[in-house]
């Protein structure tokens, strides 16, 4: 697959990098960023973070807010921001912030005129990876990350696939989309009107179905504006001790929904993942 290099810049001794590529899951010209650390190299490939942003969020927005770079380079672990959504002249979009490019949710839609290019949960399970894996000194040791809808999108994802990550992490998450605003017409659009099918990315139905056998760190801040009515903690929780699964929940006092939040934890994040990575 052709991958073309856009711009790098070199920080905390390693580099960063945005590239394109052609996706075959989106049909589309996709574009992602990386860091490497310093000591990432073919005799030693290092491990990945997976980082999946929210709603009108695109590649950078993780990397160039988030603080992150330090702390990835100490620990001797790469990231990898994906776009949130297809892009293209010919990707179907709609006028509201929430639904079509920007807000991708992490899913495959079945529906007209959706499902020819938004199929993220494709392209983040299955080409992402491999395309990483073989262009870059990394190894198939992964980790899974996001705020808001792509918390949403790490939860599930990583629930759903847990023999390819060691450990899902989340700040803010959309924990119950099936019984939130964002998420009933994101599913409603993409999905259908089938809830049954919606239930297959929702983290919290899908922890009420089966233990995580993952460890799983979330950080919700108390002073969020959408707490109550789009995030849900509270139900992810619930449906996390049904099964008894290793989820811990801070709630986190005066943070909001915004990148000043997860710069103050990052590094708490990355730490967690860390020692799972090199466990």
């Amino acid at each position: 697959m052709n991958l073309t290099n856009i711009s790098q810049n070199k920080v905390a001794g390693g580099w960063h990098k945005q590239v394109t590529h052609e996706s075959t899951a989106l049909n589309c010209t996709m574009r992602f960023a990386l860091f490497l650390p310093p000591n990432a190299s073919k005799e030693s490939p290092v491990p990945v973070m997976y980082w999946l942003s929210g709603l009108t969020c695109t590649d950078e927005n993780f990397m160039q807010k988030a603080g992150a770079f330090n702390t990835a380079a100490k620990l001797g672990i790469a990231i990898v921001a994906p776009d949130t959504s297809p892009r293209g002249d010919e990707v179907a979009d709609d006028d509201a912030y929430d639904l079509g490019k920007g807000a991708g949710f992490y899913l495959n839609a079945t529906q007209e005129p959706w499902s020819k290019h938004y199929r993220m949960y494709d392209y983040i399970v299955k080409e992402l990876p491999l395309l990483i894996e073989a262009n870059f000194p990394v190894s198939n040791i992964n980790a899974i990350s996001g705020h808001s809808m792509g918390g949403h999108g790490a939860l599930t994802i990583g629930l759903s696939n847990p023999n390819s990550f060691t450990s899902i992490s989340a700040f803010s998450p959309i924990c119950n989309p099936t019984h939130c605003p964002w998420g009933q017409k994101a599913f409603g659009a993409y999905l259908g009107q089938d809830q049954e099918s919606w239930k297959a990315y929702d983290a919290t139905e899908l922890l009420k179905q089966n233990p995580s056998p993952l460890p799983i760190l979330v950080d919700q801040g108390d002073a969020d504006n959408f707490l109550h009515e789009q995030l849900k903690p509270e139900s992810l929780v619930n449906a996390a001790k049904t099964h008894n699964s290793n989820l811990e929940l801070r709630i986190q006092e005066g943070y909001d929904h915004s990148y000043y939040f997860i710069s103050s934890f990052i590094e708490d994040h990355l730490v967690f993942h860390a020692k799972h990575m090199f466990k």
